[in-house]
């Protein structure tokens, strides 16, 4: 089992977009796979066909009141489980502040889960601020995937962010970046282009090949409540998360690859 987290401090760059597309085109390759959100927004579970208001259990029943994972995992329309969210996560902050190892909460519970042991891969997606919601991603996931326009500010929010992660490296040691991925790109800017040739020459080891373009049904696909490949499975960007997708599961298999080397 991997743990992914996607992250971005910056909101309104395809982070829960990502979260969304890349579970279900993982699970489309047969992996099994869990999508945590911890969102209080809730998007997340809106766009895998879920009601957020209607779940019995949710990840604010987990962290706040020591309800099991496997209590609260339910299988969402888009293929694949789900543990959603909903208002109820918000003002978490206040509700722990004081609270003794509040920011293990989530990794306390993921340990205690017996049952995710069954899954490939789970994905946590971020709230768009580093508080404490955030916090508790990073400490309980093996990497961050950060998803990020090419615009004006990217190289200076990527760095700020790899600085806030090299910092919680103390609180998870196997804490690390897996991957930065391109997101609503437009080809035709030559901004986005100019912009994207400096993160490749800066940031090249941890740029994923693919590129999100800028497409209009990624951006109709979640008011349906549906993932793009059930939406428009033909559309560019679904196309583009299943090559991302590849990328992740490639990723995974060196990873295991040069841990299993003497």
């Amino acid at each position: 089992m991997e743990i992914l987290a996607i992250a971005n401090q910056k909101g309104g760059v395809g982070k829960t977009t990502t979260a969304v597309n890349l579970a279900a085109c993982l699970a489309a390759k047969r992996k099994r796979v869990l999508l945590i959100d911890l969102d209080p927004q809730g998007n997340a579970t809106t766009g895998t066909g879920l009601e957020k208001n209607a779940l019995a259990y949710t990840m604010a029943d987990i962290l706040l009141d020591d309800v099991a994972l496997k209590e609260a995992i339910v299988r969402s329309p888009a293929g694949f489980d789900v543990i959603g969210a909903n208002r109820e996560l918000a003002g978490m902050d206040i509700t722990l502040m004081g609270q003794v190892n509040s920011h293990e909460l989530l990794k306390t519970a993921i340990a205690a889960g017996d049952t995710l042991e069954t899954y490939h891969y789970v994905i946590i997606d971020c709230a768009p601020s580093l508080n404490l919601l955030t916090v508790n991603a990073m400490v309980a996931t093996d990497g961050v995937i950060i998803p990020m326009q090419c615009e004006y500010y990217a190289l200076e929010g990527l760095a700020d962010l790899s600085q806030t992660i090299d910092r919680l490296k103390e609180l998870n040691e196997r804490l690390h970046i897996r991957g930065v991925v391109r997101t609503l790109f437009d080809s035709r800017n030559t901004l986005a282009n100019d912009v994207s040739n400096e993160l490749d020459a800066h940031f090249g080891a941890i740029m994923y090949k693919t590129v999100i373009p800028r497409n209009v049904r990624l951006a109709e696909a979640p008011a349906h409540g549906m993932t793009i490949l059930d939406y428009e499975k033909s559309s560019k960007g679904a196309q583009a998360y299943q090559r991302l997708a590849n990328e992740v599961i490639a990723q995974t298999r060196q990873l295991a690859s040069t841990a299993n080397k003497p």
